[in-house]
């Protein structure tokens, strides 16, 4: 049977029922499955312990956030995980590697290096530059996996500290 026909001349499109539409969308063979995504195997990750002594593990994370006017800005965290100490916080309108870089750097030469940073999946920590200065420092750097935001716990916390203690200002947008 024709789909043209199901149709009869100065019936409105939007008046269809469902039935109907569902009959003509298998008649045209449109019905076909539609594959799953397949997802990535990841190894499970260790549970979040708190480090033995400061500087064994930092964690990152970026928040962002609007002024009144409507121009976005960002923050860099940066957090002791043993005593959730806040290293830094940089803020800018733009926040390339070569920042989370010099940021690491500043906070490095009062603080010593960690062993290890925490980082998620963002662009600025999976770049190639972060990853040879890490290399080049003898830092791990440990990505949590995607979507996962509670496997960097201590940050998302602090974070929220940050937004909902530090960022209620006016003309800040403070969500």
């Amino acid at each position: 049977m024709d789909a043209q026909r199901q149709i009869r001349p100065g019936k409105s499109l939007d008046r269809l029922d469902d039935k109907r539409v569902y009959r003509i969308y298998c008649e045209l063979e449109l019905n076909l499955r539609i594959k799953p995504r397949k997802r990535l195997k990841r190894d499970k990750p260790d549970a979040l312990a708190v480090p033995e002594a400061p500087n064994m593990t930092w964690s990152m994370d970026f928040m962002a956030d609007r002024l009144g006017d409507g121009r976005a800005f960002r923050l860099l965290n940066v957090l002791d995980d043993f005593n959730r100490e806040g290293l830094g916080i940089e803020v800018d309108f733009s926040l390339p590697a070569e920042r989370v870089i010099r940021s690491l750097d500043r906070i490095i030469e009062w603080r010593g290096k960690p062993s290890t940073i925490r980082v998620d999946n963002g662009p600025e920590y999976i770049s190639e530059k972060l990853m040879k200065w890490a290399e080049k420092h003898g830092v791990a750097i440990l990505h949590i996996q995607p979507g996962q935001p509670q496997q960097n716990a201590y940050i998302e916390r602090y974070n929220r500290t940050v937004r909902h203690e530090w960022l209620r200002i006016p003309g800040s947008s403070g969500q």
